[in-house]
């Protein structure tokens, strides 16, 4: 399992692929996955981003997301943005065309 942040991190959440379609989903609340990082549990420091982790690695994850692992996420005056240009592609969907993915449906 990769891990996309630093000791050091502020905030982070957690993200991965649906098993159906390879979509980017992040874990939200109530234990769901969600399409959109608005949705996501934003955690503070290292010890609750690794708390956030375990629960979202629970025992039947791996019927519905694959590939879990934590991200740094950065606070701004519209709410929290991915700090890597990989998350935030990952977040917005393909670069070569804007009528594809997130980006066109205006998230």
């Amino acid at each position: 399992m990769a891990q996309h942040a630093t000791k050091t991190a502020r905030f982070q959440a957690v993200t991965a692929n649906t098993v159906q379609q390879g979509e980017v989903v992040y874990f939200a609340e109530n234990g769901a996955w969600q399409p959109r990082l608005d949705q996501a549990i934003i955690v503070e420091g290292n010890e609750a981003a690794q708390a956030l982790l375990q629960k979202a690695q629970r025992p039947d994850a791996e019927l519905y997301v694959v590939n879990m692992y934590l991200f740094e996420v950065v606070k701004t005056k519209n709410g929290f943005k991915p700090l890597s240009v990989r998350e935030t592609i990952r977040a917005a969907g393909p670069t070569t065309r804007l009528d594809l993915g997130k980006q066109a449906q205006g998230e």
